[in-house]
């Protein structure tokens, strides 16, 4: 088993906006990184010129979703706040709205599947209506990989 996760975001301005501008200008350095970190293993690439895939999902063509699959929690925990990803992590609400629902969840997948959006958004959606469950969960409450 490997470990899904989708964050989404609402930022606070057009991507083309000044405001945007520190994050916009590191996002490919970000996810080069991410790349390049033990344990990862594939995420969702989308051009965000196209929101049609995004609206349809999340409701709002301005959402920013995040995608991927890791080997390993341990894995995911390494990059998201012991590499350069945590200076970023901790500016997000620099260049982010506060969303009202969950906007992180995590669940296991089978080695080589590779989520689509809808599937990342029904998992999300379960999870804000029923909480934490091995179906949906959190990295404060994370459940173990099911045994196959």
């Amino acid at each position: 088993m490997q470990l899904a996760q989708i964050n989404i975001a609402k930022p606070k301005a057009a991507l083309d906006d000044p405001l945007m501008k520190d994050f916009v200008d590191n996002l490919a350095h970000i996810n080069a990184l991410a790349e390049s970190s033990e344990g990862f293993v594939w995420r969702f690439q989308k051009n965000y010129e196209s929101n049609k895939e995004t609206t349809s999902y999340f409701g709002d063509a301005s959402i920013l979703p995040n995608l991927s699959v890791w080997k390993s929690l341990e894995d995911l925990k390494n990059f998201l706040f012991k590499t350069e990803h945590l200076v970023f992590l901790k500016r997000r609400r620099e260049w982010f709205e506060t969303i009202s629902t969950p906007s992180f969840i995590m669940w296991w997948v089978p080695k080589g599947h590779r989520p689509s959006l809808a599937e990342a958004n029904e998992r999300l959606n379960y999870y804000t209506k029923n909480g934490e469950s091995s179906y949906a969960f959190t990295i404060k409450k994370p459940h173990q990989a099911p045994f196959l």
